[in-house]
């Protein structure tokens, strides 16, 4: 059962969604080599609760932190510690908020000081690859159209996307149904509604989309450790198109 939101319910998820989108802009304006992992996670968690919300990932399901911050080759839910970012990294930051009982989620992905070009490709395609499964979040179309203009766009440009990590419903809990597939799945796709809220978030590899789940039991990287990148933002589904709750 896809929940659907009230007028109510999305005034609050704005206001979620706000808090979140400027929290990681002054996080990205704080990223930069020599800084480590769990300063990041520091920063982040000390802006979260100044701005009068709660971090969302932080004890959920066991999770240790407030971010997930992945470097290279790190796909998702990279646990903050002392690694040193370098120049050249690209390092993933994936935050969510709790406002008032409503969650947001976003993810973006940043390249450190000199990055190589196919590296800055990389991060430019996911990121023009979110922006294109955006424009199909609207009446008229299913979820699978969403799926289909990311991996058909990312695919063209020679990169992957990952499969064993999808996106999700949000609202009053962090994941909620429909699971949104980056990559097209043959056979019915529910279709989208006024109301509906989504985490679109796509994981696109340099090399094989294939991954592996670290020791740690929560960091994905690529199986030939190839680098990742990893955008995402809260939409809402409404009669007058997506409306980036996230901006």
């Amino acid at each position: 059962m896809i929940p659907l939101k009230s007028q109510k319910d999305l005034e609050v998820l704005k206001q979620s969604g706000a808090i979140l989108a400027h929290v990681m802009r002054q996080v990205e304006q704080n990223i930069r080599a020599g800084i480590t992992t769990l300063d990041i996670d520091r920063l982040c968690h000390e802006l979260i609760l100044k701005n009068n919300a709660q971090p969302a990932f932080k004890g959920y399901k066991g999770f240790p932190a407030t971010a997930c911050v992945s470097v290279n080759e790190e796909v998702v839910h990279g646990i903050p510690s002392p690694r040193v970012i370098l120049e050249g990294d690209i390092v993933s930051i994936d935050l969510g908020v709790n406002y008032k009982g409503y969650f947001s989620d976003m993810a973006v992905t940043v390249p450190v000081g000199s990055v190589g070009p196919a590296k800055r490709k990389l991060v430019e395609v996911t990121k023009k690859s979110l922006e294109l499964g955006i424009k199909q979040a609207r009446l008229g179309n299913s979820l699978s159209d969403i799926s289909h203009s990311i991996q058909s766009f990312v695919e063209a440009e020679g990169f992957q996307v990952v499969r064993q990590f999808v996106g999700h419903g949000i609202g009053k809990e962090l994941h909620e149904e429909p699971e949104i597939p980056n990559f097209y799945k043959p056979g019915a796709s529910p279709a989208l509604k006024n109301g509906m809220v989504l985490a679109i978030e796509p994981m696109i590899n340099m090399g094989t989309w294939e991954c592996l789940l670290l020791d740690n039991g929560w960091t994905a990287v690529t199986k030939d450790r190839a680098p990742s990148a990893h955008f995402e933002h809260t939409v809402a589904i409404t009669n007058n198109g997506p409306v980036i709750l996230t901006q």
